[in-house]
């Protein structure tokens, strides 16, 4: 089921925004739960609960995204017409209460994704599937690619959109229109991490905070230092999940399109291990992929990733009519 943006919707930015802000977001009911870290912390966890027995599917956000991010509740609503579960836990700090410990989240947050899937796993009857958008979706990939055979508790993964090179995608928000999307994070950042350093003084330098006007500038002071990270050039090149691609074992849909403005098509990696399935559409935007007549809909992206799934998943695993239901 190859993606074509409707002819409507052109260019990247404009397949970006519009999905994410202008169409309808379907209503889901969550269930939450607040499960403590071993270190003292907490995270927030929103579930929608299936049939016993059916798929589990976990959803990883992207940077500053949360279970009522457009994607996250398409494809909640899509596992609830299946009657299959579905968990998305906030990554620290995002779940609209802040986080206890020093630490915030990044791209590289092998061992967090690892906490989560294996908590999951041990409470779950049926197969469980992971998928990650955007940053949530390098740190799944990276944790994939670092676990290798130990990341078969998960049946398949996908990843949506995400900066699989991060120095290039650093890169591409630093300069000309993406500065839009650069302004956006850094207004919901900045005063998460003043809080912080209320609660922790001298955690960072405020003045060097206040004055990042990019993200190479705000991981410099805050991300990489705080994440055991020499400076935001280490940060983004060992957090990068290009690196791994070649050492996952699990079924897993790689999905970027060319056009995304986070990190341009020419940066997309050309290989992975024969376990990876690169799929680089020519548009889509960055977590866009919207189709149909306007105002349109943004139902193809978890269509997708439950057709990835449904073919990855051994057969009996499926509940009667799902794949047919994907292809119609």
């Amino acid at each position: 089921m190859s993606y074509r943006a409707p002819a409507w919707l052109p260019g990247g930015h404009l397949q970006t925004i519009y999905p994410a802000t202008y169409v309808a977001k379907p209503p889901v009911v969550y269930r939450r739960e607040r499960w403590t870290s071993a270190d003292g912390d907490f995270i927030d966890v929103d579930f929608v609960d299936g049939q016993p027995g059916k798929p589990l599917v976990v959803l990883f956000h992207g940077l500053e995204g949360s279970s009522n991010s457009h994607y996250a509740r398409s494809l909640m609503d899509a596992l609830r017409e299946r009657g299959w579960s579905g968990a998305v836990p906030h990554f620290r700090g995002c779940s609209g209460e802040a986080n206890l410990m020093p630490r915030f989240y990044h791209s590289g947050d092998a061992a967090e994704v690892e906490w989560i899937v294996r908590k999951l796993h041990a409470r779950a009857h049926g197969p469980v599937f992971a998928a990650g958008v955007s940053l949530g979706g390098n740190a799944l990939l990276r944790w994939l690619g670092e676990s290798r055979h130990g990341a078969e508790i998960v049946d398949a993964a996908c990843a949506v959109s995400a900066p699989l090179d991060l120095a290039r995608g650093g890169a591409a928000l630093s300069s000309g229109f993406n500065m839009l999307y650069t302004r956006m994070f850094l207004q919901t950042l900045k005063p998460k991490c003043l809080a912080k350093l209320e609660r922790y003084p001298g955690l960072f330098d405020r003045a060097a905070l206040l004055g990042a006007r990019d993200l190479y500038a705000f991981d410099n002071v805050v991300t990489a230092p705080l994440h055991g990270y020499k400076d935001t050039d280490d940060y983004w090149h060992r957090a990068s999940a290009r690196h791994v691609l070649h050492e996952i074992t699990v079924p897993t849909l790689v999905l970027n399109a060319r056009n995304d403005p986070f990190l341009p098509g020419e940066h997309l990696p050309a290989t992975a291990s024969k376990a990876v399935t690169l799929e680089y559409p020519e548009e889509g935007g960055h977590v866009g992929f919207a189709v149909g007549p306007f105002p349109g809909r943004i139902d193809w992206l978890p269509r997708r990733i439950l057709d990835f799934f449904d073919q990855a998943a051994p057969a009996a695993t499926r509940a009667p009519g799902t794949a047919e239901a994907c292809e119609a």
